[in-house]
C-alpha cells in the first residue's frame, strides 16, 4: 500500500513525523495532494493532552493543496485543481446544515452535543499536516483557488480568517461603530481586520507582545493597549469618553479577558467571545448590570464549507485584507517537529508557520 509522509499524535506532548497509508476516498469524497499547510493554537492544545484525540490521528485541518483523486460521484470538480477545505466541513445535508448552521454539523448526537461540531480534521479524521489529506463531502467543501493567488494568500482561510471575521459578523459590526478586540494573536488579528472590513471606525486592541501590537496597527486598529502597563477597562472608557463600545470581540479564551470585555460594553453592546475556554467561566454581577443591560453575548465555530471559503478567497483577491504578514516562519514538512516547538513555545516573534510538504 502506498505510503506518506504525516504528523501523527502519539501522546501528549509527542508529535512526531512518521509514515502511514495515504488515504482511500469513499464515491463523494476527494483525495488532495498538500501543497501548503499549517499549525493552529489548537494542535498545540492536541500536543499538551489538553485536547483529547486518539493516538494514530494525523493533525491538521488548514489545508491547501491540489486534487489529486476524485471520488466517483464527485462533479464539479478537476484532477489537478487547486483548492482549499475549511477547518470544518460540513455535509451540506445535517439537521445542522439544514437549519443554516453549517459549522455545528454533526454536533447533536444520540451521547450528546460535542462541543466541536464539524471539526473533523485532525480531531475526529486524519488531518492535512501531511502528504495526501481525504477530503469528506468534497462537493460541499472543496472552493478552488484561483490563478493569481499563492498559497500563502489563502492558506488563513480555512481557520483563523473565517473564526476572526465571524468575530466580527457575530458582533453585527455596523458602520461608524467603536470595537474592541482582546488580544492580537492570529484570529485577534483577524478579528481587527474584519471589524475594519465590516465599517467599524474606531478600533482598539488589546496586546503586550511588541510584535503583535505593530501588526494590530497594520490589520486595522486605531488604538492599541498595552495591558501590563495600564488598565484595559479603564484606557478603553478614557478613549470612548465613558460610553463604552459598541462590539467586543474577546479572542483568547480567558476569565479575565471575557469579564474585561464584557466591562466595556456600552448598554445595548455586543460581546461577540471567540476564545476557547477550558473551564466554567463567571459573568460578573456588576459587569453584567445584574442582567438589565440589554447585552448579547455571542459565541463562534469557524464557519466552513465552499461557499464560505469562497467568500473568504473574495476579500483577498479584492486586495481588501491582506493575511500574508501573518505567516512569519516556513518550514518543510521534515521539519514539522521543529516547528511544533518553535510555534509552541510562541519564540522568535512567531504569528504563523508555513508547512510544505
Amino acid at each position: 500500500m502506498p505510503k506518506m509522509r504525516a504528523a501523527i499524535f502519539v501522546e501528549p506532548g509527542r508529535i512526531v513525523l512518521d509514515e502511514k497509508p495515504i488515504p482511500n476516498i469513499g464515491p463523494l469524497d476527494a483525495l488532495v495532494r498538500i501543497s501548503t499547510t499549517t499549525i493552529c493554537g489548537t494542535d498545540i492544545h492536541i500536543l499538551k493532552g489538553e485536547y483529547p484525540v486518539a493516538p494514530g490521528l494525523t493533525i491538521g485541518h488548514e489545508p491547501v493543496g491540489i486534487i489529486e483523486k476524485l471520488g466517483s460521484a464527485v462533479q464539479g470538480y478537476r484532477e489537478g485543481q487547486r483548492v482549499i477545505a475549511g477547518a470544518i466541513t460540513p455535509s451540506g445535508y445535517s439537521e445542522a446544515c439544514l437549519c443554516g448552521c453549517h459549522s455545528q454539523d454533526g454536533a447533536g448526537t444520540k451521547h450528546g452535543w460535542k462541543a466541536m461540531g464539524g471539526w473533523k480534521f485532525g480531531n475526529t479524521i486524519d488531518g492535512c499536516q501531511a502528504e495526501y489529506l481525504r477530503v469528506p463531502d468534497a462537493m460541499a467543501n472543496l472552493a478552488p483557488v484561483p490563478d493569481g493567488l499563492t498559497d500563502e494568500q489563502v492558506l488563513m482561510c480555512p481557520d483563523i480568517l473565517s473564526t476572526g471575521f465571524s468575530g466580527a459578523e457575530s458582533g453585527r459590526i455596523r458602520i461608524g461603530d467603536t470595537v474592541a478586540v482582546f488580544a492580537q494573536g492570529p484570529i485577534g488579528l483577524c478579528a481587527t481586520a474584519g471589524a475594519k472590513l465590516m465599517g467599524a471606525t474606531t478600533i482598539i486592541a488589546v496586546e503586550s507582545l511588541p510584535e503583535r501590537i505593530d501588526m494590530s496597527r497594520r490589520m486595522g486598529a486605531d488604538h492599541v493597549i498595552d495591558f501590563t502597563k495600564a488598565d484595559p477597562v479603564e484606557e478603553i472608557r478614557r478613549l470612548t469618553d465613558g460610553r463604552g463600545v459598541d462590539v467586543s470581540i474577546e479572542a483568547l479564551g480567558r476569565q479575565q479577558t471575557f469579564e474585561a470585555a464584557l466591562r466595556v460594553l456600552r448598554p445595548g453592546g455586543t460581546l461577540s467571545s471567540l476564545g476557547v475556554y477550558s473551564g466554567d467561566l463567571r459573568i460578573p454581577l456588576d459587569g453584567f448590570l445584574a442582567g438589565l443591560g440589554d447585552y448579547t453575548i455571542r459565541t463562534t465555530l469557524c464557519p466552513g464549507g465552499k461557499e464560505r471559503m469562497r467568500r473568504l478567497i473574495s476579500a483577498i483577491a479584492s486586495g481588501r485584507v491582506d493575511t500574508r504578514p501573518l505567516v512569519t516562519h516556513r518550514f518543510k514538512l521534515d521539519q514539522i517537529e521543529e516547528a511544533y516547538d518553535l510555534f509552541s513555545h510562541q519564540r522568535d516573534g512567531v504569528l504563523k508557520v508555513a508547512i510544505a510538504p
